[in-house]
């Protein structure tokens, strides 16, 4: 991952975008991240929209805050609550 000083970026954004190979670059005012030049090759637009949608962050943030508290829910438990009971095939007589 590269880090560019926003004061400093000289280059126009598609010149950034066409170095990227496989590297984030960070875009940084007064050593904060503002902003990420990420390239998209192995992303769908439905991944993009949902990582940035305010709803989907929301949930990941109150879901990494459940975690920090101990409050989990055990794989095994997870697989048991989400698999849907069916009844066993019958064959045809």
């Amino acid at each position: 991952m590269k880090t560019t000083n926003l004061s400093k970026a000289s280059r126009p954004l598609a010149e950034y975008a066409a170095d990227l190979c496989d590297e984030i670059v960070v875009l940084t005012q007064r050593n904060r991240p503002v902003a990420a030049i990420v390239p998209l090759k192995s992303s769908d637009r439905a991944s993009v929209a949902l990582s940035g949608h305010p709803a989907f962050l929301e949930l990941i943030a109150r879901s990494r805050s459940e975690i920090g508290r101990g409050r989990v829910v055990p794989l095994g438990e997870m697989r048991r609550l989400l698999t849907i009971e069916r009844p066993p095939n019958r064959a045809c007589s």
